[in-house]
């Protein structure tokens, strides 16, 4: 829970000031974004000592705080909450079981954005994530870290208003697995 608060401490500190500095340089406009997004997480398998784990499709929400630096280069903070359920599998009996789980991920991302028309774009992303992980039933609550890769499409609908189709690798290994996304990102 430490590493949370932390994180999400750090994040709003990078939020506010990307805020503060956007709005000392851009009098009108800043150069900060937010964009919510849906998730579905692909699942994934995993084998410990005496079971196989294999995580489902997984739904959750996702929200994006970013800020533009120039030539189409930003920094994100990215956080997802996701419910999935997960299958535990007995090696020696063949018995499987479900279990709820819960994923809460959060990262911090550098992008690259490439506009291809002046209404639709390419964007990439790589970055670093820390997931929490909780299967209560089985006594899992853990804190996992890996690297984070994504790619997404995205079309501006009006000025300030785009919506975007994403697909994200994550190097964690475990049940979430990677992610896709659809959302609407808001600049101001």
């Amino acid at each position: 829970m430490k590493k949370l608060v932390s994180i999400l401490g750090l994040s709003t500190l990078l939020t506010v000031g990307a805020i503060a500095h956007g709005v000392e340089a851009h009098e009108e406009k800043s150069d900060f974004y937010v964009a919510v997004k849906g998730i579905v997480t692909l699942g994934d398998s995993i084998d410990e000592e005496t079971v196989k784990l294999e995580g489902g499709l997984g739904k959750g929400l996702g929200i994006d705080l970013g800020y533009v630096i120039s030539h189409g280069f930003s920094v994100e903070v990215d956080g997802t909450y996701v419910l999935n359920t997960v299958k535990e599998t007995a090696f020696e009996t063949g018995e499987s079981k479900d279990f709820d789980a819960t994923y809460i991920t959060t990262s911090l991302d550098v992008v690259y954005k490439y506009m291809v028309t002046s209404e639709f774009a390419i964007l990439l992303k790589g970055g670093y994530e820390y997931e929490f992980e909780k299967i209560p039933d089985l006594d899992v609550d853990k804190t996992l870290s890996g690297f984070v890769y994504a790619g997404a499409l995205i079309y501006e609908v009006t000025e300030g208003i785009e919506v975007l189709a994403e697909y994200e690798v994550t190097t964690i290994k475990g049940p979430r697995g990677n992610s896709a996304f659809v959302g609407v990102e808001f600049s101001f």
